[in-house]
């Protein structure tokens, strides 16, 4: 599943080919995603209206039309956006094509039909209740060491579930989880409410700091990950930590160790991360 710093990578490829461009019509191939494709929403309030921004909140990308609009995309497990030629042969699993003015396309395919594409209106605001349970962004001022400590106080879960809790921080999942209690230097089984002060701040930084470098690489392609030119990132070569069990930590040279943690596979060094 793309997390952060993927879709972050996406965002920014979207705004800087799509701000300005018209969206001419808009082409459902398959209406049967997660949520139902809002046909009418599309023709009433994104056709023939220009694209004014592109945003994220967590991992949602707010695509803001003229009209007052906004497009929210969830890209799910296996969802991309990608710019074509217009007209370029249809691929499996396109689902849905924005016809751009200026002989291009952006459409949205999903193999495994988790992601969605929303229409919010204006009369609902800026679609503030889709994102009424979601935690603060790791790049913000309010994700900060008080408030993570505060956020872990009487907290009896491992600190990596917190972590990865949308409702704590928004965005942060498995793989990016793993990397930053490394450089945090913090067991990712430790009860969350064991953590002091300077661990709250070491966290926060951890995040930040492998975050920040995930988007610079253009993301962690594991798999299929590609942003919107087709271009796959590169953080993957960099991973401390995760995926690389029985093999020996950069840091210290001691053997990677994986466990299970809530189900998700978790890797820490055992000497780095006491």
């Amino acid at each position: 599943m793309p997390e952060l710093p993927e879709v972050e990578v996406i965002r920014r490829g979207l705004a800087s080919a799509l701000t300005g461009r018209k969206i001419i019509r808009v082409v459902i191939q398959n209406r049967r995603l997660r949520l139902p494709l809002p046909r009418g929403r599309f023709k009433a309030w994104v056709e023939g209206r220009k694209v004014t921004s592109v945003g994220r909140r967590a991992k949602y990308l707010l695509i803001t039309m003229e009209s007052g609009a906004r497009l929210v995309v969830h890209l799910g497990m296996s969802g991309r956006l990608a710019f074509v030629p217009e007209g370029a042969p249809r691929k499996d699993h396109d689902h849905v094509r924005f016809i751009l003015d200026g002989g291009l396309e952006l459409r949205f395919n999903d193999a495994r039909r988790f992601g969605s594409v929303q229409v919010v209106t204006p009369e609902r605001g800026d679609g503030a209740a889709l994102f009424a349970g979601i935690g603060p962004e790791p790049f913000s001022r309010k994700f900060s060491a008080a408030y993570l400590l505060a956020r872990t106080r009487g907290r009896k879960r491992p600190i990596k579930n917190l972590l990865m809790d949308g409702t704590v921080v928004a965005g942060i999942g498995n793989i990016y989880a793993n990397e930053a209690l490394f450089v945090a230097g913090i067991d990712p089984a430790r009860l969350a409410g064991g953590l002091d002060r300077d661990g709250c701040r070491r966290l926060v930084r951890g995040c930040r700091q492998v975050l920040e470098r995930a988007i610079a690489c253009g993301g962690t392609t594991i798999s299929d990950f590609v942003n919107s030119s087709g271009v796959a990132g590169s953080f993957q070569c960099e991973l401390q930590v995760y995926g690389r069990d029985g093999e020996g930590c950069r840091s210290c040279g001691s053997l990677i160790r994986r466990r299970v943690l809530a189900g998700r596979a978790t890797y820490s060094c055992p000497l780095c991360q006491r």
